[in-house]
């Protein structure tokens, strides 16, 4: 081959242009006659390919024969792709690779949050317990206190009665006392302040609104009242029971003294039955036992009391007593020497009434020598008592006679030197002075 044509094959090859990695444009020779010199023509230079100055240059990746060109921010962002892919890999095959350490952390962290939780749960819940528990007890010992407080104020209540039944007026006639216990109409054990009866329902449905120390003040308050109404009626017991015996003692006294002895029947009893003694129940308290004693005194006080109705110690007539001759040896008015006066004379107004000084039976009413008209009364037990000189008489033979009653007037008949009431006091019959009789009356308004 010449020269000329392996200059032509040559020039087939492939050339590329001035641009890193870019191909330029095959241009094949012509078919030229061998003798002609060959000559290219000049390749025009495109504009975009003409790089300004200071811009970055561009990466080619080539692969078989390939070539990829890629511009400096897509290399980049190519690059950072990789390196992020490659970051979450290594993450991922850590995570993978310890995932099971991981867990197990995670459940335990997860168990001990919860074991935690459920112990502060039981804390609280023992908190709970611990609380309610004190609650019930409370309310426990405030029941117990109240139903304590209840049963207090019922027997306080049981006692006001039978004190009431005790202090009451007995039997005395016309002895009258001048103090006498008196109990409430009604028992209060709280002084008026307070009645506590709730149901049990109100009760229950105010506790809770009630702090610990409003409970336990109000029922020490309670039972502050309650120990005073106690005190008060053992007090008032003491006093009744001391009044009784002391006036037991003081009409013995007084019967002893005038020479009738405490066991002379009443004129007006009527009474009797089969004999049923008494005796205190086997677990009586003080109390009950205190209440048998006044009862006792009471019922001695009373057939005492009865006993003394029977006794002539009242005045026969009212106001002051103006005496004009005493009993015993006296001058005889109307014949002037010593003779025995049976009785006591007081002046009067003719027509003052008379009235009789015990309960009796009248044995004579009419005129009677001496003692004009004169009204006899037997009282019993050997007592009886005269009244002579009346003007009038207004009671009649067998009549009864209540203490006080007026029998008659005052008057001047019969052996009589002007208007006065002759009284005469006898023992089985005979004439005793009617003086102490008088005086044991005075004492005994002392007694009543």
């Amino acid at each position: 081959m010449s020269q000329r044509a392996l200059s032509r094959a040559s020039d087939r090859h492939v050339a590329y242009d001035g641009y890193a990695g870019e191909p330029a444009h095959d241009h094949a020779a012509p078919d030229l006659p061998y003798d002609e010199p060959y000559h290219p023509p000049p390749r025009p230079r495109r504009p975009d390919r003409v790089r300004p100055r200071g811009a970055s240059h561009d990466y080619t990746l080539g692969h078989g024969g390939r070539q990829v060109r890629l511009g400096p921010v897509a290399f980049w962002i190519c690059v950072g792709t990789l390196v992020i892919m490659a970051g979450w890999s290594a993450i991922t095959a850590t995570y993978f690779a310890f995932h099971d350490d991981v867990l197990t952390r995670l459940v335990a962290r997860q168990a001990a949050m919860q074991f935690a939780y459920e112990d502060r749960i039981a804390e609280m819940r023992a908190q709970v317990d611990r609380v309610t528990s004190r609650q019930l007890l409370d309310q426990e010992q405030f029941e117990s206190r109240l139903d304590a407080l209840a049963k207090r104020q019922a027997a306080l209540e049981a006692r006001t009665s039978s004190m009431g039944a005790l202090a009451g007026e007995g039997v005395t006639g016309s002895i009258r006392p001048a103090t006498r216990a008196v109990a409430p109409s009604r028992p209060q054990p709280m002084n008026g302040t307070m009645m506590f009866t709730a149901p049990a329902e109100r009760e229950a449905r105010a506790a809770p609104r009630m702090t610990i120390g409003g409970v336990s003040g109000a029922l020490s308050r309670m039972e502050d009242s309650l120990n005073r109404v106690e005190a008060n009626q053992n007090a008032s017991l003491n006093g009744i029971e001391q009044a009784y015996e002391s006036k037991v003692a003081r009409m013995r006294a007084v019967l002893a003294e005038l020479g009738l002895t405490s066991k002379m029947h009443s004129a007006e009893s009527a009474s009797g039955g089969p004999f049923v003694p008494y005796r205190l129940p086997a677990g009586a308290g003080p109390f009950e036992r205190q209440v048998h004693r006044i009862a006792l005194a009471r019922a001695h006080a009373d057939r005492l009391s009865r006993t003394m109705a029977g006794v002539p110690i009242r005045k026969p007539v009212l106001g002051e007593l103006d005496q004009s001759s005493g009993f015993g040896v006296r001058i005889d008015p109307f014949l002037g020497r010593p003779a025995m006066h049976t009785g006591l004379d007081f002046r009067g107004d003719v027509g003052e009434p008379v009235r009789a000084t015990a309960s009796g039976t009248v044995t004579a009413a009419g005129w009677s020598g001496g003692y004009g008209r004169m009204v006899e009364i037997d009282h019993g037990n050997g007592l009886a008592t005269r009244y002579g000189h009346l003007s009038e008489i207004e009671v009649r033979t067998g009549e009864r006679i209540r203490i006080g009653q007026t029998i008659g007037l005052v008057g001047s008949t019969g052996r009589s030197t002007g208007p006065h009431l002759h009284y005469e006091t006898r023992i089985n019959g005979e004439p005793v002075d009617p003086d102490k009789f008088l005086r044991a009356g005075i004492r005994m308004g002392a007694i009543q």
